[in-house]
C-alpha cells in the first residue's frame, strides 16, 4: 500500500518572509512616504516632487527607481518629461492602518502622561 506522502517541508519560512521584508524595507525611509504622500493626488514629474519634498535631484531619483521596481509606482512618459503615478493604491490603505495604530498608541501615552503630571501637581 503507497503512502500519499505530503507535500515536503524543505521550504524555509524566510523564504517566504523575505519578500515581505523586502517590501517594509521599502516603506521604511521616510524620503519614500513623503514621496507618496505628494502623489497621492496624482501623478507628478520629478521636478515636481522634488519641489514639493524638498529632496534633491540625484536622492529623489535613487528613491523613484526603488519605489518603481517594487511596483509601488509606475512611470508615464508625457512629452519630454517622466511622470509617477502611484501604480499599487493599496499602499495608502497600509499606510492608514500602521497610522491608526500610531495615533492610537500616541493617545495612550499620553493619557499616562497626563496621569502622572496630575499626580505631581496634586501631590
Amino acid at each position: 500500500m503507497s503512502k500519499t506522502s505530503a507535500p515536503s517541508n524543505s521550504s524555509k519560512p524566510e523564504e517566504f518572509l523575505a519578500p515581505i521584508a523586502d517590501y517594509f524595507k521599502v516603506l521604511s525611509e521616510t524620503s519614500r512616504l513623503q514621496i507618496l504622500s505628494c502623489l497621492k493626488d496624482g501623478s507628478m514629474n520629478a521636478s515636481e516632487i522634488s519641489e514639493a519634498t524638498g529632496l534633491g535631484q540625484a536622492n529623489l531619483s535613487k528613491h523613484l527607481k526603488i519605489l518603481t521596481e517594487a511596483e509601488i509606482l509606475s512611470r508615464q512618459p508625457k512629452g519630454v518629461a517622466i511622470y509617477y503615478e502611484i501604480q499599487d493604491p493599496m499602499i495608502f490603505e497600509l499606510c492608514e492602518l500602521v497610522c491608526g495604530r500610531l495615533y492610537s498608541q500616541m493617545q495612550q501615552k499620553t493619557e499616562a502622561f497626563k496621569q502622572l503630571h496630575l499626580s505631581f501637581k496634586n501631590g
